[in-house]
């Protein structure tokens, strides 16, 4: 491991993110506004395409950083049977799964059945396809569906706080099977699918349209749904910066876009690949 991903096993990653949760969602006039201004000037955010364009309409940092868009600023992709972007961000990796192994960075991969917290389930996505995305924090940080389904099941899944960013991904084994994250199980025309929020250092939760914002345990957290998404709806949000990974069967038959690979930066809704239903 690099300096950076040594000095991440040392910090108390649940007490910062804790903190930081409780800083993020402050009503208080000068903690919101010093947060939410300073943010904006370190990654240089722009408001334009959001519906609410002045930092002073915020009601507090956590209501910025989940800031919502203009409903004309993006574009879900109509192609037959496609599977688009989940969110703004850029492709950290994307390809078929190799039996059960997903590709987490060059020379570095991890098993599904662990990321999804389930042998069978990972057993279900054998010689699959993926698709990582991650989502620096100055993106807009709601994930939407890549394809129309019905929630059957989430599974919160306690974990490690570790960056997600390329270059913890390049040193940390294991890192989106180890992090925190919550699984999204759905019913789709091509067979079982996943969406899998995956959160990381600092982040002061993970919200779902079916669970609320989950309550952090030492256990894993099971509940059944009976929830229908269209392709492009809202799914969920991140406070603070994230990776959100879409998994498809074997069934699926996904064939990944030539110009969709690592390091390529995404818009929500943007066409991804296609799957073959027949």
């Amino acid at each position: 491991m690099n300096l950076f991903t040594t000095i991440q096993q040392f910090v108390p990653q649940q007490q910062l993110s804790e903190v930081a949760g409780r800083l993020a969602a402050s009503r208080h006039p000068l903690v919101k506004r010093a947060f939410i201004r300073g943010f904006a000037k370190a990654y240089d955010v722009k408001l334009d395409e959001y519906e609410r364009q002045s930092l002073n309409a915020y009601e507090s940092f956590n209501d910025f950083f989940t800031r919502e868009l203009k409903d004309d600023a993006r574009v879900i992709d109509s192609t037959e049977y496609g599977i688009v972007s989940p969110a703004d961000g850029v492709i950290s990796q994307l390809g078929q799964l190799r039996h059960h192994k997903l590709l987490q960075a060059k020379g570095r991969d991890y098993d599904i059945g662990q990321l999804l917290a389930d042998k069978d389930d990972g057993s279900y996505f054998a010689d699959g396809s993926f698709a990582t995305v991650y989502l620096a924090p100055s993106n807009y940080h709601r994930v939407h569906m890549p394809f129309a389904g019905t929630l059957t099941k989430t599974r919160y899944v306690p974990g490690t706080l570790f960056s997600v960013n390329n270059t913890t991904a390049a040193n940390v084994p294991d890192l989106f099977a180890r992090n925190e994250r919550l699984v999204c199980m759905f019913d789709t025309e091509y067979g079982k699918a996943a969406v899998v929020m995956v959160g990381a250092m600092i982040v002061a939760g993970i919200e779902t349209a079916a669970t609320g914002k989950i309550t952090r345990t030492d256990e894993i957290q099971e509940a059944e749904h009976d929830m229908e998404f269209a392709q492009g709806a809202e799914l969920g949000r991140f406070y603070l910066g994230s990776t959100a990974i879409v998994v498809l069967p074997k069934s699926a038959n996904t064939a990944w876009q030539d110009s969709m690979t690592a390091n390529i930066t995404v818009k929500m809704g943007q066409l991804l690949g296609v799957a073959n239903a027949e």
